[in-house]
């Protein structure tokens, strides 16, 4: 399963980093690639929950856009 979360609030390469980190934190297994130039965040895996995914983005200090 694949899904693209786009986020407000990345502007920098830490931001990117800050936001792999807490998406990773959800599962070791997940494949999270990061585009700050899209300002977006690409998660590939098993069972993605858009809600989990939307508070561990919130939670690292940025605004979900959208799921898809």
């Amino acid at each position: 399963m694949k899904k693209i979360i786009k986020i407000e609030g990345m502007k920098c390469e830490n931001c990117s980093a800050h936001v792999k980190e807490a998406l990773e934190a959800l599962d070791s297994n997940l494949d999270v690639k990061i585009s700050l130039f899209r300002k977006q965040a690409t998660v590939e895996g098993e069972n993605l929950n858009d809600e989990a995914l939307k508070e561990a983005v919130e939670k690292a200090g940025y605004k979900v856009l959208g799921i898809n």
